[in-house]
């Protein structure tokens, strides 16, 4: 039920050693051993469940893709013919790739017609079509479906790294980049920003997509497996996924899903084994090992993603995202000077201006903030804000530090005010409101918009602080001492020493605020 499939193996083999018939038993095993990608490990065991439950579909399915994988298109029809049915759609795509293996494309061109003739299937079938056109050639013919002669697909970016691949082939690389920058406009995926970069050279991308009716079959799983996201069990779409790798091992589509899947599932070193199947000649190796790093984080070996960012950095040191993602790494460890080169790396990789760049100036602009380097941090803060001017956290994070630093109050409060409205229900966001309104004097204003955030973060002890501070601010000392005690009840390893410092309250609860903020240099509150 977890996932674990390695377990799963390991005492499911075991199980039906004792209990051979046991048919749940063997489903469970080829499921398992489907999502660790031992397909050829799945094949025997689906063999021994189709002879005591020939309608299993999941053990067709594998005894099907191991046909297929053997370009053994006559036992692909067998299995077919003996009641196998992944539904109507797959059943006919896949019978018309492997007529292509049969060479009997005019067959495959009869059944993809029909497909698209019907209503509902029409598209999934002219794609797969035009990968079977641009398989034997006829570039012309794929272009003519893929750019919407037919119909508007709507293409996947699979689909459209492959559109521009047959582009390409008909010398067509402007129209490639032309339509990059439509559907990808300012991304900063390493796959797509290097093969744009090919296309705008003038380099010819070879048709990669399919080179084979097997690879077309891949191509096939794949595209079912990716349009399942979202909307079914990830289990499914993982068998879909693997299979699709099982047809072409290099298939980087389908390893992508696979691994995206199992992070999804919470199998993160399973999908960082999966991140590592992409070769490092692979315009996709960038993209995989961000996941990987990401993967590895998430189970807690930090230093582990952190060093593939490292090396990414050192092989691919033109790739903008590779550089955010290691100033991230670095800033999530609150190792803010390392980070920083990192994020001035990537902005000086920028092109031009863009609001997706927004959150890469806020991330610098904390670390030169943390190392005490206010004038370039608030100018970064701005920078973002000029690329994208509502961005809450932008707003909250500025006008946040200007309270704290007791100056540029009013602006400090549009923005903050402007932060609300945009998260009402962000409790960090409304504790900076209530706190703007306490460093103008306005103390009835900062109870209500401070209760408010300790109502939607009752454990965060940063708020707690607050919430006392402003209760005695209205003359409410009990209730401000009670806070504070629960500030302290609620500190933890994650507390920032910097935002909470626990020897300071431990004093306010023994001489209150007022003699706290005189010692401080201050004046107490003034009622």
């Amino acid at each position: 039920m977890s996932g674990d499939y390695a377990a799963v193996v390991e005492f499911g083999t075991r199980a039906l050693a004792r209990d051979p018939e046991n048919r749940g038993l063997m489903e469970g095993l080829i499921i398992a051993q489907v999502g660790l990608g031992q397909l050829d490990d799945a094949v025997p065991v689906a063999r021994r469940l189709v002879s005591v439950a020939p309608d299993n579909q999941i053990a067709g399915m594998v005894l099907l893709a191991d046909a297929l994988a053997s370009e053994d298109w006559d036992a692909a029809d067998k299995l077919f013919a003996g009641g196998l049915n992944l539904g109507g759609l797959m059943n006919d795509m896949i019978q018309a790739w492997s007529a292509i293996g049969q060479g009997r494309m005019s067959r495959a061109i009869e059944l993809f017609d029909a497909l698209a003739a019907a209503e509902g299937s029409a598209e999934a079938a002219l794609f797969q079509k035009a990968m079977a056109l641009a398989l034997v050639g006829d570039y012309e013919g794929a272009a003519d479906i893929l750019g919407g002669g037919e119909m508007t697909l709507r293409l996947n970016r699979n689909g459209i790294i492959a559109y521009a691949q047959v582009l390409s082939q008909l010398e067509r690389n402007p129209d490639a980049v032309e339509m990059l920058d439509q559907v990808f406009a300012n991304t900063t995926d390493p796959e797509l920003t290097a093969l744009r970069a090919e296309l705008a050279a003038g380099k010819p991308i070879a048709f990669t997509a399919v080179g084979s009716a097997r690879e077309g079959l891949s191509q096939l799983f794949y595209e079912v497996g990716d349009s399942l996201m979202g909307d079914t069990d990830p289990a499914l779409v993982l068998i879909y996924a693997r299979m699709a790798e099982h047809l072409k091992p290099d298939n980087t589509g389908a390893i992508l899903l696979s691994a995206e899947v199992l992070e999804k599932m919470e199998r993160f070193e399973l999908a960082a084994q999966t991140y590592d199947r992409i070769a490092p000649d692979s315009r996709a190796y960038p993209q995989a090992q961000l996941g990987k790093a990401t993967a590895l984080r998430r189970i807690g070996d930090t230093a582990g993603g952190i060093a593939v960012l490292e090396a990414l950095a050192e092989t691919h040191p033109d790739i903008a995202a590779v550089h955010v993602s290691l100033g991230d790494a670095l800033r999530f460890q609150q190792r803010y000077a390392e980070a920083t080169p990192h994020y001035d790396a990537a902005i000086a990789l920028f092109p031009g201006d863009s609001a997706g760049q927004w959150a890469v100036y806020f991330a610098r602009g904390i670390t030169l903030e943390r190392q005490s380097e206010w004038d370039r941090a608030e100018a970064d803060f701005r920078k973002a804000l000029e690329l994208s001017p509502d961005q809450p956290s932008v707003l909250n994070y500025l006008g946040y530090s200007f309270v704290e630093q007791k100056k540029n109050l009013d602006e400090a409060l549009d923005m903050i005010e402007r932060a609300v409205a945009a998260r009402p229900f962000d409790g960090y966001i409304r504790d900076s409101l209530g706190w703007v309104f306490y460093r103008l004097g306005r103390y009835d204003e900062a109870v209500e918009e401070m209760e408010r955030a300790v109502e939607l973060m009752p454990t965060d002890p940063v708020l707690n602080d607050h919430l006392g501070d402003v209760y005695w601010a209205v003359d409410r000392k009990r209730e401000a001492r009670f806070q504070w005690s629960r500030a302290l009840s609620f500190i933890t390893d994650e507390t920032d020493p910097d935002e909470l410092k626990p020897d300071r309250v431990r004093r306010k609860l023994e001489v209150g605020l007022d003699v706290v903020l005189e010692e401080e240099g201050g004046t107490p509150i003034r009622r």
